[in-house]
């Protein structure tokens, strides 16, 4: 992944869909959905909101290897995004990674949010967009959650493996850019 692919304003099935890094102002909004009990169950970070803001500082304040990012729809923050090189990160351990693998992590915020396949829309979104920088993306959602497990397939990755991670057991689940339409011609 190159820095080039984010920010970006993209267009959705669902909608102007804008992924731009995370403010400290965005932080006491990440951190209530941190603390919903659907997402607490999968991220870990529920609690106090200095909990939610040490991980997402240190992304911040790191060698810009991960990208904390908020996402709108039209306008409204209404999801969470990690972007990250997996082929440096500690899950590249865990596989058989690739050079310039970029791995994304997502939630959707408020409850509303989720349930109506927006996480299959915004992923598919994104990752048709990631792919034009990067060869493969990677994402390792918790094996129990079957809503993450279900976005994943439906934006067109495959699982690959499970992984028994330091903090969980994951399905890594893979992705690369569609093979070019071949085109004949008739004389």
């Amino acid at each position: 992944m190159t820095h080039t692919a984010l920010p970006c304003t993209l267009t959705s099935a669902a909608g102007a869909f804008r992924l731009r890094p995370v403010r400290p102002a965005d932080l006491p909004l990440i951190a209530e959905w941190m603390n919903d009990p659907a997402v607490a169950a999968y991220w870990s970070l529920d609690g106090p909101a200095e909990r939610t803001e040490r991980h997402v500082a240190a992304q911040l304040a790191g060698d810009g290897r991960s990208t904390p990012c908020l996402g709108l729809l039209d306008g409204t923050p209404m999801s969470y995004w990690e972007v990250y090189r997996a082929d440096l990160d500690p899950l590249a351990r865990h596989y058989r990674s690739e050079p310039h693998d970029t791995g994304i992590h997502l939630l959707l915020g408020p409850p509303e949010a989720r349930g109506r396949g927006l996480g299959s829309i915004l992923l598919t979104t994104l990752a048709d967009h990631l792919l034009r920088y990067a060869p493969r993306l990677v994402g390792e959602p918790d094996l129990r959650n079957a809503p993450s497990l279900r976005a994943f397939r439906n934006a067109g990755f495959h699982r690959v493996a499970e992984l028994d991670l330091p903090d969980k057991r994951a399905v890594l689940m893979a992705r690369r850019p569609a093979p070019p339409v071949r085109r004949t011609t008739t004389a």
